[in-house]
């Protein structure tokens, strides 16, 4: 029955017309979205140290690259439309494959393209203030907050303003591009991909050029302070609740790395429409990962030498207030901004627009052929799974934008991303795992890729992935516990779908 469901798959509704660049870029692409020029803010108030900052987006790579080297094994194996979702059906069955595409559905892959929408929006006002979060066109009230035993959810603003709806213009505009078929999705994603390598490329090399000898003695004359085996950090910072050793600060800090690092396994989603997938898709995976790590570690270099790393939550200039308290978290805005004046704040708001735009354009081509998938296997209504006359699976682009569009409404999209690094992990430890549970239970598939270092770099995977779950229920608990139950919530839906299927499959015998 997998076998056949996994046929199914496959048929040949999709056109196959992602080359190797082309592949290569969906990946680039839907990693680099607005983390990277924010989330060094936070980090670095967490880890206290310039070493630890590097260390963080460096671990951070390392398991995101570990991740694509394993996940090419099960991609060129099963090169079918909806990815991930397939290698957990074929490896634990029908019901953790829904339990994976109603996560994607619900927060996962529409949250993050409600928040990269919303970002979007954000820069849009530095050159449009009329866009603005607190210009409301409707409101409907402000709910919350809730008090629970694992911390507090809220409050949360539900309604329409300028900003989310511009946002949801986006989303629309970019769903609307992808309905119009493969070839011009992919231009729009190569396009947007090229221009923001170069834009953290030359990010880079400023931070090379412009350097600033104050910051460079502040940050690189003891770069590993606090960040011995034997200290212990106050966490959270600030307040001081726990006292935690390096390794668990650093790994509840790589939440934020990790989700800047996200979304690079979204080929797989699109494996169908893949040229040469046995080569391709593997190849596409470490191209992709390597020049996005590289990227990542080299551009926190560069933040380092513009900026002193501490600094002053109440600091009245940029350098004062370091990367730690800069406003808003924008660490890039504010590292050109020290070298170019007023004017790097718009040139880093353009970057950012053009970052976020092209991210969301590749979430949004690959995201859809989950639930394309599921619609084909009977888990979503068949509409789902059908294709428009551009061959491009245009209902499921339709529920993903609805879906996404609201999520801009609620004003729930920063909590929702908090739950989605916890959510995520437990799907990247089983997805690991089934490299494990095929080679085991099917010996004789066909596997043109064999997962590098396999079984030493899975499971040092999967062990870390464990770790990082493990702190961030006990240190977290306010923003894992709610993805733990997003999951859960999939279980009755699940049960329910069945049940509906059998009573409308014999109601049609009868």
């Amino acid at each position: 029955m997998a076998e056949r469901s996994s046929v199914n798959l496959s048929a040949p509704e999709l056109v196959k017309g992602l080359g190797l660049f082309d592949s290569t870029m969906i990946v680039v692409g839907s990693m680099i979205g607005s983390g990277i020029f924010i989330v060094s803010a936070d980090i670095s108030n967490q880890v206290q140290s310039p070493g630890l900052l590097i260390m963080v987006w460096v671990m951070s790579g390392v398991m995101t690259l570990i991740g694509a080297l394993s996940y090419g094994e099960l991609a060129a194996a099963m090169p079918h439309a909806g990815g991930q979702y397939v290698f957990l059906r074929e490896s634990f069955g029908r019901l953790w494959g829904f339990l994976y595409g109603w996560t994607m559905l619900l927060v996962v892959q529409t949250a993050t393209i409600a928040a990269v929408a919303i970002a979007f929006a954000k820069f849009t006002g530095v050159f449009l203030p009329w866009f603005s979060p607190t210009a409301w066109i409707l409101k409907f009230g402000t709910f919350g907050p809730w008090k629970f035993s694992f911390g507090v959810l809220g409050p949360y603003e539900l309604g329409l303003n300028r900003q989310n709806l511009l946002a949801i213009i986006s989303i629309v505009l970019l769903t609307w591009i992808n309905m119009r078929g493969l070839r011009l999705g992919k231009i729009v994603q190569n396009v947007f991909t090229s221009v923001k390598i170069v834009t953290l490329a030359a990010l880079v090399l400023i931070g090379l050029i412009f350097s600033r000898a104050e910051s460079i003695a502040a940050n690189f004359h003891n770069f590993w302070r606090n960040a011995g085996l034997s200290v212990q950090h106050a966490y959270p910072p600030g307040v001081g609740t726990w006292e935690v050793a390096t390794a668990t600060v650093v790994g509840v800090a790589m939440v934020g790395a990790l989700f800047s690092s996200d979304a690079w396994y979204d080929i797989t989603f699109t494996a169908a429409e893949v040229k040469r997938p046995e080569r391709n898709l593997p190849l596409s995976l470490f191209l992709g990962t390597v020049i996005v790590t590289t990227l990542y570690v080299l551009t926190n270099f560069a933040y380092l030498r513009i900026l002193p790393m501490a600094g002053d939550p109440n600091g009245t200039s940029i350098l004062s207030r370091g990367i730690q308290f800069a406003a808003d978290g924008r660490v890039a805005t504010a590292a050109l901004q020290v070298i170019f004046g007023p004017v790097g704040a718009v040139i880093m708001a353009l970057a950012i627009l053009i970052s976020c735009f092209g991210c969301n354009n590749g979430l949004i081509l690959a995201g859809a052929r989950i639930y394309y998938a599921m619609a084909k296997d009977g888990l979503l209504f068949k509409s789902i799974g059908r294709v428009n006359r551009r061959s491009v699976p245009g209902v499921a682009l339709i529920l993903q934008c609805t879906w996404a569009s609201i999520l801009c409404l609620s004003g729930t999209y920063n909590q929702l991303l908090d739950f989605l690094i916890f959510a995520e992990l437990i799907f990247y430890i089983l997805t690991l795992v089934a490299i494990f549970v095929l080679r085991r239970t099917r010996p004789t598939m066909e596997r043109p890729y064999r997962a590098f270092g396999y079984p030493v770099l899975p499971a040092i995977y999967i062990a870390m992935a464990l770790f990082l779950e493990v702190q961030l229920l006990r240190y977290k608990p306010q923003n894992t516990w709610p993805g733990l139950i997003i999951v859960l919530v999939g279980l009755p839906v699940y049960l329910v779908w069945q049940l509906a299927t059998r009573n409308r499959t014999a109601s049609a015998t009868e």
